[in-house]
């Protein structure tokens, strides 16, 4: 009861800490409360950077240490996972996406048609010039590049909105905690420890929750999809999995689940690995991609699990961002120094959790065949 009380605490801070980055352009309403905390909150995430790396560092360490102690004891832990994620989402729900600027483009690219009765994908944000949400809207210039399904998905809470920025923020925001719900509901039907591990990953709860990226929709309905797969409900598996390649494309892979085909859990294996390779060289590394590998939780459990370090590495990538602020400029892997740290940190740690895997695969082969040879 305590530990759960403890972590829930811990999320709470993380919400509000969250705010330390928030852009001084926002006003979501006019209070002097909200100034104040805005205020201080900026004073402390732009004015003593070193010491907000350092929060940042210490909630991304204590979210990895619970997600190892819940996954340990799942089957003593006070409330199930799906109690445990509402709780979560209850609290996330009000964070600050301070990590990205692509949860803002969900918003505008959703405004274009429910405001001005045009396309993300004919228009771009940068031909509204005169709307007022450009001022903390990034990739102006850019038309969208997510599927049909998030772009039907997205006109819900931008049309319940009203075009105002306060609703329309945290109805972005529950939106995506639905679907994260979905998710750890759907898993924990099917085993406990899986929707545990889901349900608390700090990738998960980093990028999907508070950094609100699409990629978490995707792995849900992929999680979904499964479900129905191993009841035997194929119309309705086929229908979820291409749902979920209707919000981004990274989900394809798992139409190899659907064709039945020999050792399909050892391609979608590498089609998934082989399609986040791709990415990371046809554009960046981005952290929040990688979140897909949940997806895989009913095949490699533990393969997906013993990658803590290399989300680790992800997570704590951000170091330049929080500490200097700001990135610089990507074109083709020719980097500044901002982000060939984000770089070095990443494949330092991916190399680790490599040196990691190695280890536990050759010592289980050591005790195997030490447990022959004594027979």
């Amino acid at each position: 009861m305590l530990l759960m009380v403890l972590y829930f605490l811990l999320i709470l801070c993380f919400s509000i800490y969250s705010f330390a980055l928030v852009d001084p352009n926002i006003t979501f309403f006019n209070h002097p409360l909200w100034t104040s905390f805005r205020n201080i909150m900026v004073e402390f995430g732009y004015n003593r950077r070193q010491d907000s790396w350092l929060v940042y560092l210490s909630i991304i360490i204590l979210l990895f240490l619970f997600n190892y102690l819940f996954v340990l004891r799942y089957k003593k832990l006070f409330l199930s996972p799906f109690k445990i994620s509402l709780v979560i989402g209850f609290i996330l729900v009000f964070s600050y996406p301070f990590l990205s600027a692509d949860f803002f483009s969900y918003i505008f690219y959703a405004r274009i048609t429910t405001l001005y009765f045009k396309t993300p994908y004919t228009n771009i944000p940068g031909d509204f010039y005169l709307d007022p949400w450009l001022r903390f809207t990034q990739w102006t210039g850019h038309n969208s590049l997510y599927g049909p399904v998030f772009f039907v998905i997205s006109l819900v809470p931008s049309f319940l909105g009203f075009a105002k920025l306060l609703p329309t923020f945290l109805l972005f925001k529950l939106v995506t905690i639905v679907f994260y719900l979905l998710g750890v509901w759907f898993l924990q039907k099917l085993n406990k420890k899986w929707a545990i591990m889901f349900s608390t990953s700090p990738l998960v709860l980093v990028e999907g929750l508070v950094n609100g990226h699409n990629d978490l929709i995707a792995a849900s309905l992929v999680i979904v999809g499964l479900y129905f797969l191993f009841k035997k409900k194929s119309f309705l598996s086929g229908l979820f999995v291409f749902f979920s390649i209707g919000i981004k494309y990274l989900t394809a892979p798992f139409i190899l689940v659907l064709l039945k085909l020999k050792r399909n859990k050892l391609l979608l294996l590498l089609s998934v690995l082989g399609i986040l390779i791709y990415w990371t060289f046809k554009s960046e590394i981005q952290p929040w991609y990688f979140i897909i590998l949940f997806g895989l939780l009913p095949y490699y459990e533990d393969l997906v699990f013993r990658l803590n370090i290399f989300y680790f590495g992800l997570l704590i990538s951000y170091f330049s961002f929080v500490r200097f602020g700001g990135w610089g400029k990507v074109l083709y892997w020719t980097t500044d120094q901002k982000v060939a740290n984000k770089h070095y940190i990443i494949i330092i740690f991916f190399c680790l959790n490599l040196i990691y895997l190695l280890y536990i695969s050759l010592f289980k082969k050591s005790t195997s065949n030490t447990k022959v040879s004594n027979h």
